[in-house]
């Protein structure tokens, strides 16, 4: 396996990396802004809970309608496009006076325009790197998102001590602006991966192919559900611990690098395989005991040990890139990710409901429940399926393969594995 030092070698992938993390730390600081907001306006644990993860819900919308673009859009144009975007919504967001509804409004665009930014980043990492190197990529990638997300929790809390919700989400809006700049400038002006225009057509037929296999089924299956429960419990750490929620988050952030080192980096590939269930189970348990309503030590702690279990994502993914096309590799990984931040959106929703009859350490016993259910249930039913044979891709895969053949920086490349 590559060593991680060897990988920014790689032409592209310091900026794509960089930029990857000024979007994160904007993602992080701005959406603790966010649900800060909301809560003091509102009181409500669900309204709280929605506006830090509702760009999620989103998502299903544009894995219907857009995803096709991840293949069929110049990936230097739409990643710097899907940054300026969020840049200016989130400081609409920051706006005196704008009502709740209207901040909804804008977390719904924001999350149809994040839907095609998966797809394209990861299958750019793939094209990138190739099939040899996109694991300890994307588990790289996945260590920054770590580290950022501790940063950025943490030095959130902090501003939100000391500055109002708005000017923290002016500040989001500014590293969105640095990310798009990095972006623009560090990569190399490709053509799309795959020939043809986007369209809702192109998106439910590739769709349809990729969801048309069994285990594949099951590996979309694995990466969404557990996930999903699992930020539905993230989501109530604002009610759960209004003056500390940035501390819980960072707690959260600092678990899943650790898992993604142990796993990226640490365990050979024949142990990593037999680990996504057990992975899965660790992700959820520690969340019962917030039943008992642990104080804030105690609650950290479960936080991080569950958050190792984010580890579990690289093994499933790097499952779903052994049964997927190549050629389909922007699409395949833009719905993991749009299907994976869905169902987080739906935790979190139906979290924030669970709470706002109950309380929000109910509300995250549930959840975590539901997470331990779930894997064994997917676990029961991956041990009945058939040993996968290996795939073929489509024929307008294969024409939109010959149609760009000779031309450079056209190769889709072949194997991927996250959590965006």
């Amino acid at each position: 396996m590559p060593r991680y030092r060897s990988l920014f070698r790689t032409p592209e992938f310091g900026p794509l990396f960089l930029g990857s993390a000024a979007q994160t730390a904007a993602q992080t600081v701005g959406g603790l802004a966010l649900a800060t907001l909301v809560y003091r306006a509102t009181g409500s644990p669900l309204l709280s809970a929605v506006s830090m993860f509702g760009p999620s819900l989103a998502q299903v919308l544009g894995a219907t309608f857009l995803l096709s673009g991840a293949d069929r859009l110049p990936p230097r144009t739409a990643l710097t496009a899907i940054a300026l975007v969020f840049a200016a919504g989130t400081a609409a967001q920051a706006l005196p006076g704008l009502p709740v509804g209207a901040v909804f409004g804008v977390v719904l665009v924001l999350g149809l325009v994040a839907s095609l930014g998966g797809g394209v980043r990861w299958g750019l990492l793939n094209e990138v790197l190739g099939k040899d190197s996109y694991l300890p990529g994307r588990s790289l990638f996945n260590m920054m998102s770590g580290l950022m997300q501790i940063t950025g929790f943490a030095t959130g809390g902090a501003l939100l001590a000391a500055l109002s919700p708005r000017v923290c989400l002016l500040l989001s809006a500014a590293l969105y602006l640095t990310a798009a700049l990095v972006l623009r400038l560090g990569l190399t002006d490709r053509p799309p991966r795959t020939a043809g225009r986007p369209s809702p057509s192109a998106t439910w037929r590739t769709n349809a192919l990729l969801w048309s296999s069994r285990p594949r089924r099951l590996t979309y299956l694995g990466l969404w559900l557990p996930n999903g429960m699992v930020v539905g419990c993230e989501s109530l750490y604002v009610p759960y611990a209004p003056h500390a929620a940035g501390t819980l988050f960072a707690c959260g952030a600092f678990g899943m690098f650790a898992g993604d080192v142990t796993v990226g980096r640490l365990l050979p590939r024949a142990v990593r395989r037999r680990l996504a269930t057990p992975l899965l189970l660790l992700l959820a348990t520690p969340y019962l005991v917030f039943w008992a309503r642990p104080p804030l030590p105690v609650a950290a702690v479960c936080v991080t040990i569950a958050s190792v279990g984010f580890g579990a994502s690289l093994v499933q993914q790097q499952r779903l890139m052994d049964l997927t096309p190549g050629g389909l590799a922007g699409q395949a990984l833009g719905l993991h990710s749009s299907g994976m931040l869905t169902m987080q959106g739906v935790g979190a929703s139906l979290a924030g409901a669970v709470a706002q009859v109950t309380s929000p350490a109910a509300g995250m016993t549930v959840m975590a429940a539901g997470s331990v259910c779930v894997t064994l249930a997917l676990a029961t039913a991956g041990r009945r399926s058939p040993v996968p044979v290996p795939v073929l891709e489509s024929a307008g895969a294969r024409r939109g393969r010959r149609r760009s053949s000779g031309r450079p920086g056209r190769s889709s490349g072949g194997a991927r594995p996250g959590r965006a």
